[in-house]
């Protein structure tokens, strides 16, 4: 019998094996339980809302979707630059308010020249937010309780706010919650508010 002459090579079959089955599926299982857990998580402490009006713009937009943080403020207080979610005045029948903290518990605010003070000094802020045209009840130096907040709409001359009287300090009790992450606008996904 000839033999043949140069090389040959033999491929082995591949076979899936129990242990490697178990693995995919272990990993398979595991996935769809965390997917579940976080959204189990963010919507037990989350709660979804609007936008309404152009007041916060360019940070958000009108009818643009937010899901807030309900528990976040029965474990600490908000923080100046928190975007919050309040009823203005507890007025239940009202719509959500979407703003800017500025001013915290105990400080003393006042707008002047388009800017904000706390406390007599200038507060350095973001040059995205424009000068102040009308300072409301805000031009006469404002004095906040233990619970209360001054806030503003990021788009500052078109914004219903703490320097409206209507609207006044926000107090502690009225804050739904923290504006967590927003669906963006087109096809851009989630984003974390800042």
């Amino acid at each position: 019998m000839a033999r043949r002459k140069g090389l040959t090579f033999y491929q082995k079959k591949k076979k899936l094996n129990s242990r490697l089955i178990k693995d995919i599926f272990e990993m398979i299982a595991g996935g769809i339980v965390a997917v579940f857990l976080a959204f189990v998580i963010i919507f037990s402490i989350g709660m979804r809302t609007s936008v309404i009006g152009d007041s916060m713009e360019p940070s958000l937009y009108n009818g643009q979707e937010i899901l807030m943080n309900r528990i976040i403020y029965s474990l600490s207080t908000p923080k100046r630059g928190d975007v919050i979610v309040f009823l203005p005045n507890g007025n239940q029948n009202s719509h959500y308010y979407v703003k800017r903290v500025i001013g915290l518990p105990g400080e003393v605010v006042q707008i002047k020249d388009g800017g904000v003070y706390i406390d007599g000094v200038y507060l350095e802020e973001s040059e995205e937010f424009d000068k102040m045209i009308d300072a409301g009840i805000a031009q006469n130096e404002l004095e906040l309780a233990l619970d209360e907040f001054f806030v503003l709409g990021d788009n500052r001359n078109s914004s219903e706010d703490s320097r409206s009287g209507n609207i006044g300090a926000v107090n502690k009790d009225t804050i739904i919650g923290k504006a967590w992450f927003h669906m963006a606008v087109e096809d851009e996904g989630m984003g974390l508010i800042e």
